[in-house]
């Protein structure tokens, strides 16, 4: 199982859902509004913290054959070919268990 997680553009979260939803078997979604920072030029600098998110943050955990599939549909519906697009993050899960059920690996996904 794969954990993956990534930050995006905050306008382009409508656009990414909607194509993730189209995959056949998805899990569900998580996800959050975030603030961060990014290197430009010789330092850090803030990503606009006026009080309000710039970026998005959503996180999956898939089956291994679904990963794939799922990283090439967030980075096209994303990709805006700016600066700042953001980031695609990929984690091996070890175990997954539902509370509820006491289901554990993909079964609890």
């Amino acid at each position: 199982m794969k954990e993956i997680r990534a930050v995006i553009q905050r306008f382009m979260l409508d656009k990414v859902i909607d194509e993730l939803q189209e995959l056949p078997n998805l899990p569900g979604i998580t996800m959050a509004m975030v603030y961060g920072f990014r290197r430009q030029g010789a330092g850090l600098n803030p990503l606009d913290l006026d009080g309000e998110a710039k970026m998005a943050r959503i996180e999956l955990v898939v089956p291994d054959a679904l990963a794939e599939k799922v990283i090439e549909t967030i980075a096209r519906a994303a990709r805006t070919g700016r600066s700042g697009d953001g980031k695609i993050f990929v984690y091996e899960v070890e175990d997954v268990i539902k509370i509820r059920t006491g289901e554990r690996g993909e079964r609890a996904i």
